[in-house]
């Protein structure tokens, strides 16, 4: 029989072990290469867990720390004046530099005199005619005296001349007003400034028609060293800080000894800190807030009146206070939380009421004591009940935490209500 015509069931019989031994090597040699015992990663319930979460914390402390107010403010002098004309006429000259400083005393503009030195020298001329009448009188009465002594004159004569001296008195006095008045009137027409500041633009000039009224600004006086600055808290604000120093939370040393900041429209700090110098015991009806007002040196005359500022109340401090930076504070549908880490080494949660800020830091109302680690960087790849790790700022490449009371006892700069 040729090769060719051998059956090929019978070729197929011949190689079926050698296939199927085959095959049982290959699935043999697929499964050995993986592993499916407990050290397999992924191998289901009996894997090994994963390595524990890396993480930076604080471990938090209660201490003393400020709690300012930050306020609208707006700048004003400690006097300012409107200078007025107080006489009526036409406005002559101005002697004074516009926007510099000028002196109590300084002649800021003249107002034509002249019809005033004509009143002047028309009531002293009534005056000198008065002075006359009263002379005269007073002669008449002393001729009648000795009459009188020897009954030659009657009494009536007499009694008339003595009225009549009376009367002369009188109308020599109010000449004399009328004088003293246009005198007055007359140094009117030099307006001097009443304090010593700095001047405003002037409201008129030479040549205009002025006079008491409307017309009668003619320049405005700021007292600028030491300045002003007057701000207002709201009623809230308020009544959270009395509230507060009545439970102790908060403690002040009284308004009179608070100091403020100021804060300039670019985010700068003023140099100078001012005291408060003012704190209206009422309400206003219409804001809703309280009235206050500080005092500051303002010795380089940078702060100008009309200007708008930030203020900063100062002096206000809350004992017993705990902090953590504002990334470790979370929050959920049940309100804010953070992560510590608890004595077994597993991060806990720990629900937290907050306050205000400080700095980059949250002051925590409720939620945390003396002595909680409180997770800071690290916290998204951390899960409640799960071990974790922690390591310095420094070798997690993290920022170091503001608010870590073990390692400083600084309270942080600025701050925000």
């Amino acid at each position: 029989m040729n090769r060719s015509e051998i059956p090929v069931g019978r070729v197929a019989a011949r190689f079926l072990p050698f296939a199927l031994a085959l095959s049982a090597l290959i699935a043999v040699a697929g499964c050995g290469g993986k592993k499916t015992g407990p050290g397999a990663p992924g191998g289901g319930a009996g894997g090994a867990a994963p390595p524990p979460a890396q993480v930076t914390v604080v471990t938090v402390q209660p201490r003393t720390v400020p709690v300012p107010y930050e306020l609208t403010g707006r700048i004003e002098g400690s006097r300012e004046v409107e200078v007025r004309a107080r006489v009526s006429g036409i406005l002559l000259s101005r002697s004074y530099e516009e926007g510099r400083p000028i002196r109590k005393g300084q002649t800021l503009f003249v107002i034509d005199p002249s019809e005033y030195r004509a009143q002047v020298r028309a009531a002293q001329a009534s005056l000198a005619e008065e002075q006359a009448k009263l002379a005269r009188s007073e002669r008449d009465v002393a001729r009648l005296e000795p009459l009188l002594a020897a009954h030659a004159t009657p009494r009536k004569d007499y009694d008339n001349a003595v009225s009549d001296v009376q009367e002369a008195k009188a109308l020599v006095q109010a000449a004399q007003a009328r004088l003293d008045e246009a005198k007055l009137d007359l140094s009117y027409t030099h307006v001097d400034a009443p304090i010593s500041g700095v001047s405003s633009r002037a409201e008129v000039s030479e040549g205009s028609l002025v006079g008491p009224g409307e017309n009668g600004l003619l320049t405005r006086i700021s007292q600028v060293q030491p300045i002003w600055v007057r701000f207002s808290a709201a009623d809230q604000t308020m009544q959270t800080l009395r509230e507060g120093i009545a439970s102790g939370k908060m403690s002040s040393p009284g308004n009179r000894n608070l100091e403020v900041e100021v804060v300039l429209p670019d985010g700068k700090v003023h140099p100078e800190r001012g005291q408060v110098n003012f704190a209206d015991s009422l309400i206003d009806p219409a804001t809703g807030s309280q009235d206050w007002r500080a005092q500051l040196p303002n010795a380089t005359s940078s702060l100008v009146p009309g200007q708008f500022v930030r203020v900063r109340l100062l002096g206000v401090e809350r004992p017993g206070a705990i902090l953590v930076p504002q990334r470790a504070v979370q929050q959920s549908a049940e309100g804010k939380f953070v992560f510590v880490v608890g004595a077994d080494g597993k991060a806990v949660v720990k629900q937290v009421v907050v306050g205000d800020w400080l700095g980059q830091d949250w002051i925590i109302n409720s939620g945390l004591g003396a002595g909680d680690r409180v997770i800071v960087d690290g916290v998204v790849k951390v899960q409640p009940g799960a071990p974790v790790q922690v390591v310095d700022a420094a070798s997690s490449g993290a920022a170091a935490p503001a608010g870590d009371a073990a390692k400083s006892g600084d309270a942080p700069a600025g701050g925000k209500n």
